[in-house]
């Protein structure tokens, strides 16, 4: 197994399923309040990106850019950065023989790790240093991998197979499989040693929030997500975020119930699906798809 060793800090990460490829954009909504308090200004969501093409993926990598998946004409998926400071999109990665899914910071910050959809189609992770220096290959023998987070330098990966597997890598040759049958998001809770995931397992009742902690080697259940929902975010380390078509959803981890904050109206768009918040712009940004 190759391993890269940063200079900041050691790299491993996880993985998911790439989605069939509909045509979404990034939409901005304005908040107002914090964690359980966190209300929408409804009235403020417009579209961040309007083009034809994939525009999904989003996170924020500090307090004035976020990083997203986009697809250009040719059907090539790079990696755009746009600043809220400037309102401008830069390209980190213009490739033409390969395509990069899921960027996000790496604990670090020095890199913005990225799946990578090689011209062979293995799909690894890559890291893009944030200074535009060339990319460089994480690791080479664990594929396919998607979706990831991070905990203490290193990350949990969601292996594709029969079944999906949440493998967290503690070392080098000394991987712990936390659990298999699970969906696409992975988030680790903030504030803690607790990497989040959504159960597929028909034991579990497919769609229960499931945490396993890192440092005690202990699981829970945080009860179940929204009917039909795929992704989830956390706030903070108390309440979480789901949507479920255009409207969007609060709830206490140890609260069964889900509250409505707001539903975005749209002529054009529906169906919210992946999101990031960032508490220093009171910004949530929201992939929607075409209609």
């Amino acid at each position: 197994m190759k391993y890269f060793f940063a200079t900041c800090c050691y790299i491993l990460c996880f993985a998911g399923i790439f989605p069939l490829y509909a045509q979404t954009d990034l939409w901005l909504i304005n908040t107002d309040g914090k964690g359980g308090n966190l209300k929408l200004l409804t009235e403020s969501a417009r579209r961040l990106t309007d083009r034809p093409e994939y525009d999904n993926q989003p996170s924020f990598i500090n307090d004035h850019q976020l990083v997203f998946s986009a697809a250009d004409d040719n059907g090539n998926h790079d990696i755009i950065i746009y600043n809220f400071e400037s309102d401008k999109f830069t390209n980190l990665s213009k490739t033409s023989d390969r395509s990069e899914f899921s960027p996000s910071i790496t604990d670090c910050g020095m890199y913005i790790a990225a799946v990578v959809m090689e011209e062979d189609k293995k799909q690894r992770i890559w890291l893009y240093p944030t200074g535009f220096e060339p990319a460089e290959l994480l690791y080479d023998d664990i594929e396919p991998v998607g979706y990831y987070d991070w905990y203490d330098n290193k990350a949990a990966m969601f292996v594709l197979g029969e079944p999906n597997k949440l493998i967290y890598a503690r070392g080098r040759n000394d991987l712990i499989e936390i659990d298999s049958g699970i969906s696409r998001s992975i988030n680790k809770r903030p504030k803690t040693s607790e990497i989040t995931y959504l159960s597929e397992s028909a034991e579990d009742q497919p769609g229960t929030i499931k945490s396993y902690d890192i440092e005690k080697g202990t699981k829970e259940m945080y009860y179940k997500g929204l009917l039909g929902a795929q992704d989830f975010i956390w706030l903070d380390k108390n309440y979480l975020l789901m949507a479920s078509e255009n409207e969007i959803f609060i709830r206490k981890y140890k609260n069964a119930e889900w509250r409505s904050i707001g539903k975005i109206s749209s002529e054009t768009h529906e169906n919210i699906t992946r999101m990031a918040y960032s508490e220093d712009l009171n910004v949530l940004v929201v992939a929607m798809n075409r209609k």
